[in-house]
């Protein structure tokens, strides 16, 4: 098939600001439904492949494929304010794109990450051509789920998004001009070890001229004003969710499909899907340095594109569905198979307590911590001092640290070295004597203690398999200033104990036979998150001098029965 190509058309935002775009669509025929996707990555050597939908072959599909460099980034103009223009942008760009003589009037959009988010702040624009969205490894909430989670500021992804992904882009406009900075900023690419431990967090000139957003970030740690002007509100049109679960926004696509989910009485697959692979943020091959989920695990094998491009045809075209019936597909991991389920959470979920314990020491993963069903502990508690000017190194997770794009820093790593530090807390089960299934929402929930005012919490969910291998499965924090509400912080009163709650966001994980469960706990996991100074005082701010020790306690006697509370799936085979 012919395709016509336009490149870099000016169109205008209702303040006289135009944004460069470009439409793909067949020579011949039409008018055809058109799909949009505002990016802010450079529509010349990004846009083919960023919302996980091949452009090309969506015009031989027969639609007309729109792609916008978004306000204030590459060939457009105006000023990138992240967040803040895509609402209206948004909706006057699929205004323009529906009243096109090539455009049936119905428009889709597509993207992932932050391109997702411009599907969301648009949609809550309501804008009438908007027929639907598919939204990929996003969220619609800018507080929690993206730049913050369990209260504390998400810093490797920050840095790594900011200096990467937006700062140079930014720099590159105008290279003549920013030459200075530019060579700043290289220099940071190539030591962003250095970056990511600057003190205070805040203190990047350079960083601060280029992308003055990352400061309000940093100054709004508390979920205020700003962020809830920056969130984008549930619209009233079918949405495809899709996540991964070693994705940055696991929880934020999760939650947009819950908060569709909640206005039926029941699951309905043609007005909300969900779609979760074995993906971290930028490495969707379902391949990692140390585990390879199999050759049905990558997105191009699962033919994501053929997936969007069916959900579009039936949602603009009026095309039978030829998507399953089911609302929910996901990965589990373990036996490696994709799954169709009727729900999330899954009906048939039972939340099991294992319950925290020890002999006399849990520190390391040579200690006597266990994790049971059954209550009981010779120990009452455990401690382990977290000292800031000494993090524990982040090993995989839901990460965007450098390396991103093969995973080499994500995704499930094996936790032996951490498990050796003295600051971390190892909780084991006894071997399984049957595999078990984990599948749905995992939370910690703990009674602790510290000397400090002020602390984080950490919980890593692993699996210990027979030759000693630990594979991180999913993990989590809590800032304790937040324990009860990120909109207004509490310092700790030290040496009280206090109940807290640790979201370790989800998963779909099969612990095989003669495996054995393990909860890692600590304080930090740096540079994935910033560090808590142990002060009362702003976390952006913190000198090297304000670093405070403390002693940190997790508490497990009869009384105050900390307990991972894991989501099982019990099935006959």
């Amino acid at each position: 098939m012919d395709l016509v190509v336009e490149k870099n058309l000016r169109v205008a935002m209702r303040d006289g600001v135009e944004l460069a775009t470009d439409v793909y669509r067949p020579a011949t025929g039409g008018p055809f439904p058109t799909l949009l996707e505002r990016i802010p990555y450079n529509k010349e050597s990004y846009g083919m492949i960023s919302g996980w939908v091949d452009v090309l072959r969506a015009a031989r599909e027969g639609f007309a494929v729109v792609v916008q460099d978004t306000r204030g980034r590459y060939q457009s103009d105006g000023t990138f304010r992240p967040f803040a223009d895509e609402r209206t942008d948004g909706a006057d760009t699929i205004a323009w794109a529906a009243g096109q003589a090539w455009s049936t009037g119905s428009v889709g959009m597509f993207g992932s990450s932050y391109t997702g988010a411009t599907q969301w702040l648009a949609a809550a624009e309501r804008p009438p051509a908007l027929a639907t969205i598919s939204a990929a490894v996003t969220s619609r909430d800018y507080y929690d789920s993206w730049l913050y989670q369990g209260g504390a500021f998400r810093l490797g992804f920050a840095l790594q998004w900011v200096t990467s992904a937006l700062g140079l882009g930014e720099l590159l406009r105008n290279p003549s001009v920013e030459e200075n900075r530019l060579a700043d900023l290289r220099r940071m690419l190539d030591n962003m070890d250095d970056v990511f431990r600057t003190l205070p967090a805040r203190d990047h000139p350079t960083l601060a001229a280029i992308a003055p957003y990352l400061t309000q970030w940093l100054d709004h740690p508390d979920r205020d004003g700003y962020w809830e002007h920056l969130s984008a509100a549930v619209p009233d049109i079918p949405v495809l969710n899709i996540g991964g679960w070693h994705d940055l926004f696991l929880g934020g696509t999760i939650d947009n499909y819950l908060a569709l989910r909640a206005r039926s009485d029941r699951p309905d697959a043609r007005r909300q899907r969900l779609i979760i692979g074995p993906w971290a943020h930028g490495a969707t091959s379902g391949v990692f340095p140390e585990r390879s989920f199999g050759v049905q695990a990558g997105a191009d094998a699962a033919d994501i594109t053929g997936v969007q491009l069916a959900w579009f045809k039936e949602h603009l075209a009026g095309s039978p569905s030829t998507v399953s019936p089911s609302p929910v597909r996901i990965f589990v991991m373990g036996p490696d198979i994709w799954r169709d389920e009727p729900d999330w959470p899954l009906p048939d979920t039972e939340y099991v307590d294992y319950y925290l314990g020890s002999t006399t020491d849990a520190r390391t993963s040579g200690g006597d911590g266990t994790l049971s069903t059954s209550t009981g502990s010779a120990a009452a508690s455990d401690s382990f001092v977290y000292d800031p000017a000494d993090p524990v190194t982040t090993c995989g997770g839901a990460t965007f640290l450098p390396g991103l794009f093969i995973g080499a820093n994500a995704g499930p790593r094996d936790q032996t070295r951490t498990e050796t530090r003295r600051d971390v807390l190892c909780y084991t089960s006894a071997p399984l004597d049957r595999s078990l299934e984990v599948t749905g929402p995992v939370r910690a929930k703990l009674y602790v203690s510290s000397s400090a005012v002020d602390t984080d919490f950490t919980a890593t969910l692993v699996d210990v398999h027979p030759d000693g291998r630990a594979e991180l499965v999913c993990d989590g924090i809590l800032r304790c200033r937040y324990r009860t509400s990120t909109t207004r912080p509490e310092f700790l009163e030290p040496g009280a104990v206090y109940e807290i709650d640790i979201d370790l966001v989800a998963t779909a994980y099969m612990f095989g036979a003669g495996h054995r469960l393990r909860l890692d706990i600590s304080s930090s996991n740096f540079p994935k998150y910033d560090r808590n100074p142990n002060a009362a005082i702003p976390v952006a701010d913190a000198r090297r001098e304000d670093l405070v020790v403390a002693t940190n306690t997790v508490w497990h006697d009869d009384t105050r029965l900390s307990r991972l509370v894991l989501p099982i799936v019990r099935r006959s085979a």
